[in-house]
C-alpha cells in the first residue's frame, strides 16, 4: 500500500484535507490537474483573512504550508480512472503512474457547461457570475443582468433583487415563466427580455453590454448565469458513487459518499460555491477518514 489517503484534486479542499491528515501524521498523496474552475477569477470574497486576494495566491499561500507536514506529497497529474480492491483502491494518472491507497477523498469540482455565446467564455468568473455571496458585494445597485429561464431563472431574480434593483432577466429565447411568475418579476421593475442573446461585449472580461439577435444593446456591469454543469472527473462514477438529482456528489455525515471508503469535499457534493465551504469540507472529510483509520488500526491490532 503506497498511501494511507489519496486526495484527487489538490484546490482548497483538497489542500485543507491534505494539511488536516499532515497534521494527524498519515500518509497522503495529494494529485493536482492544475486546472481550477476559478483560474481567471479576479477576487476570492467571503473567506476570513483572506477577503479580496487572487484564488491562486490563496492556493500558493496553501501550498506552501503544506510543506511543514512531511508526510504529505502533492504531484502534479490528472488522476484518469480509479478502482476499488479488497485492500482500498488503485488511481492511475494520465502519464501512467499507479498508487495505492486504503482511502479516498475525492476534491475534484464540477465543470460548468457554458453556452455558447460569444464573450461569456471570457468574461465567465469576472463579470459573467455565478454566486452573489462571492461577487454580489462589488456589483450591488448597478445594472445587472440574469441569464436564465423558467423555475431556475425565476428564483435567480429573486436572490439577486436583494444586491440590486436594476435587474433585467434574459430568458434567451421564449420565456417557460409561468404567468405568475412573470407578474412578480414586473411588479418588482424587473424587465424580461426574451429576445435571443447575440453576445456579451467586454474588454478582458468586464463586460459592458449584452448585445441581441435584434441589434439591441443592453448596458450592463454584471450578468449571473445559472448554468448546468458536470462532475469535473469520471473517478466518482467509475467507483459506483451515487449522485443527487441535481448532479451533485451524494454525501452523508463528514463527505462520506455511498461507496465505502470514499468521501468526497467542495463543490462536487456542494450547491454552495465558495473558499470558505471547499476549506470546510475539506476538513470534516480529512478528520473522519483519520478517525476510521484510528478505529480500523484499534480494531485489528493485536
Amino acid at each position: 500500500m503506497d498511501f494511507e489517503v489519496i486526495i484527487v484534486g489538490g484546490s482548497y479542499a483538497g489542500l485543507q484535507a491534505g494539511m488536516t491528515l499532515g497534521r494527524a501524521r498519515r500518509n497522503v498523496l495529494i494529485i493536482d490537474s492544475g486546472k481550477p474552475c476559478n483560474a481567471q477569477t479576479p477576487h476570492s470574497h467571503n473567506f476570513l483573512t483572506r477577503d479580496g486576494e487572487t484564488p491562486a495566491a490563496i492556493a500558493k499561500i496553501a501550498r506552501e504550508q503544506l510543506k511543514a507536514y512531511t508526510t504529505v506529497q502533492l504531484r502534479q497529474g490528472m488522476a484518469i480512472s480509479a478502482e476499488k480492491n479488497s485492500l482500498g483502491f488503485s488511481i492511475t494518472t494520465a502519464a501512467g503512474e499507479i498508487f495505492t491507497t486504503k482511502k479516498l477523498i475525492i476534491t475534484t469540482g464540477i465543470k460548468d457547461l457554458l453556452p455558447e455565446i460569444p464573450g461569456v467564455a471570457e468574461c465567465w468568473g469576472i463579470s459573467v457570475i455565478h454566486c452573489p455571496y462571492c461577487h454580489g458585494y462589488e456589483v450591488a445597485n448597478q445594472p445587472t443582468g440574469i441569464l436564465g429561464n423558467g423555475e431556475g431563472g425565476f428564483e435567480t431574480v429573486k436572490l439577486i433583487q436583494h444586491w440590486t434593483k436594476d435587474l433585467t432577466l434574459f430568458t434567451n429565447g421564449p420565456a417557460t415563466l409561468s404567468d405568475e411568475m412573470q407578474a412578480q418579476i414586473r411588479r418588482k421593475n424587473i424587465q424580461i427580455i426574451e429576445t435571443p442573446v447575440k453576445g456579451i461585449i467586454h474588454e478582458n472580461g468586464h463586460l459592458s453590454e449584452v448585445e441581441l439577435s435584434d441589434g439591441t444593446k443592453v448596458p450592463l456591469k454584471a450578468l449571473y448565469a445559472r448554468l448546468p454543469f458536470v462532475q469535473h472527473s469520471e473517478i466518482p462514477a467509475q467507483l459506483g458513487c451515487a449522485l443527487t438529482e441535481t448532479g451533485y456528489i451524494q454525501v452523508g455525515d463528514f463527505g462520506k459518499t455511498s461507496v465505502e471508503g470514499v468521501y468526497a469535499a467542495g463543490d462536487n457534493c456542494s450547491m454552495m460555491r465558495g473558499v470558505a465551504n471547499a476549506v470546510a469540507g475539506g476538513l470534516a472529510a480529512a478528520a473522519f477518514v483519520n478517525r476510521e483509520l484510528i478505529w480500523e488500526e484499534f480494531d485489528n491490532a493485536g
